[in-house]
């Protein structure tokens, strides 16, 4: 197994690649938490891992709240003794150009999709510097390496996190600490509500989704895991600073 006995911490984990990514791990050996805004959906999460086998522990979490983010760290540790891997995941959308986003939907997504996950990272990092490593991984999105048509709170906030990743692999290479971006494209989860408004409905994106991607179809949640593993793995061991596309040829077509 790529993650026997280590301890993995996955955000908005309830559903979508979150819920993927801590299922994804937990076969493969680790011990998750599982944190998400509803209880009732990191429970249920927790609860497929341990019907499959595998450890978790569901712990309820905001991320827009310091102080929740604070015990979802210090709950970790007291349980289970260490952190080994961050995979800070939640996100926000907000459709709209820059006279059409009202300026809270700005500050929201820079709450959620840039503030969020360097707090995540910062609690977590002395404990990885101390115990000799760790794996942090952020989602950030292919809109983060390329722009969306009226979308800008969210392109903003998703090339800002991949700075900030980039930034903190740079500062915490030496300590063995790797940090990189995840960006994914189109994925079928309820994520895309805005995305799928903002292009003119369901029957738009998927004529997009065919024609505008080479691969021309949706990517699965548990396609995306499978590179949340290998990141949180030693099979990435050499890898940090990286924003790793996985979006179909989309941002290169």
């Amino acid at each position: 197994m790529l993650l026997k006995d280590r301890v993995a911490i996955v955000t908005a984990a309830g559903s979508g690649i979150g819920r993927a990514s801590a299922l994804a791990m937990a076969r493969e050996g680790a011990q998750l938490v599982v944190a998400d805004l509803s209880a009732e959906r990191s429970e249920a999460v927790a609860e497929e891992i341990h019907a499959a086998g595998g450890q978790a522990i569901a712990l309820p979490t905001d991320v827009c709240d310091d102080g929740s983010l604070e015990d979802l760290v210090e709950k970790t540790l007291s349980a289970l003794g260490r952190i080994d891997v961050l995979h800070s995941h939640a996100g926000l959308q907000a459709e709209g150009n820059l006279e059409q986003v009202p300026p809270e939907a700005m500050e929201a997504s820079w709450r959620t999709n840039v503030r969020a996950h360097f707090i995540a990272a910062r609690l977590v990092v002395p404990h990885m510097r101390a115990q000799g490593g760790g794996s942090i991984i952020v989602t950030s999105s292919n809109s983060g390496i390329f722009y969306d048509r009226e979308m800008i709170a969210y392109t903003t906030s998703k090339h800002a996190v991949i700075a900030m990743v980039r930034q903190i692999a740079v500062d915490y290479g030496p300590d063995n600490i790797r940090v990189n971006a995840l960006c994914p494209g189109w994925v079928d989860t309820p994520f895309n509500g805005p995305f799928i408004k903002q292009m003119g409905g369901r029957d738009a994106i998927e004529s997009y989704v065919k024609e505008k991607i080479p691969l021309g179809r949706w990517a699965e949640a548990e396609e995306i895991a499978e590179a949340v593993v290998f990141m949180a793995s030693d099979r990435g061991s050499f890898m940090t600073g990286h924003a790793l596309v996985m979006d179909g040829g989309e941002s290169i077509a």
